[in-house]
């Protein structure tokens, strides 16, 4: 289906996942502290249990920076160790050094010379703050789980970011790499969606779900190139 961009006055992100890399921002963190507990195991197995486990702790509630302190304890159960509090508490202070991925700055930059951009986030404020200053972008509306009191897939951040936004679901097109967390809720919506195919069929840091995207892209960069052709 050919994209047709005059159809949207706003573009909405995920976060991470999408512009940020956050499973390389997992692993690089999670596995050292592993290793210190004489823990060995894969990439894939971080970030599968990490799919696993981060929904459902979401699910009980509680802001971000906690959800991310109780994953990394029930790595610990898993595997058979009790993470320090300096661990504990070095989780969600890493995500601020998470790293964009190569295309998002420069893609973000030029779309924003054409669209209104928002972020809907699963994170906390002050969270997504720091990690703004890395993405350098003066988003025009940014809803936090902290904000809408959910959890993606909870149809009701997508709810509150409306609201927020303030323009019909038909001008609004939503922008994200997890077909769980985004794609699923926002199509269910009836909101346009891009998936940004980030992971190529490897696993991920989310579970999967079965949903078809308006369009698909393996880029950000990709993306922007065609959104703005």
């Amino acid at each position: 289906m050919h994209l047709d961009a005059e159809r949207f006055d706003v573009l909405t992100f995920d976060c991470y996942g999408t512009l940020i890399d956050w499973q390389r921002g997992i692993v690089d963190y999670l596995q050292p502290v592993l290793l210190r507990h004489d823990c060995h195991v894969i990439d894939d197995f971080i970030l599968e249990f990490f799919a696993e486990t981060e929904t459902v702790v979401q699910a009980e509630g509680g802001r971000y920076e906690d959800i991310l302190r109780t994953v990394l304890r029930r790595f610990g159960t898993r595997l058979g160790f009790v993470p320090t509090e300096e661990e504990l508490d070095g989780f969600p202070a890493s995500l601020p050094a998470w790293p964009p991925f190569p295309d998002t700055l420069e893609a973000l930059g030029e779309l924003a010379q054409r669209f209104e951009l928002a972020v809907i986030s699963n994170t906390d404020d002050a969270l997504f703050a720091r990690t703004n200053e890395t993405l350098g972008v003066d988003f025009a509306h940014v809803v936090t789980a902290e904000r809408s009191g959910v959890y993606k897939p909870d149809p009701k951040a997508f709810e509150a970011a409306l609201d927020v936004i303030g323009v019909k679901p038909s001008g609004v097109l939503h922008v994200a790499q997890s077909l769980y967390h985004d794609i699923a809720p926002a199509s269910a919506m009836g909101l346009a969606t891009v998936w940004i195919d980030r992971n190529r069929g490897g696993p991920g840091a989310a579970p999967d779900a079965d949903v078809e995207p308006t369009w698909t892209f393996p880029t950000l960069g990709d993306f922007a190139e065609a959104v703005l052709a």
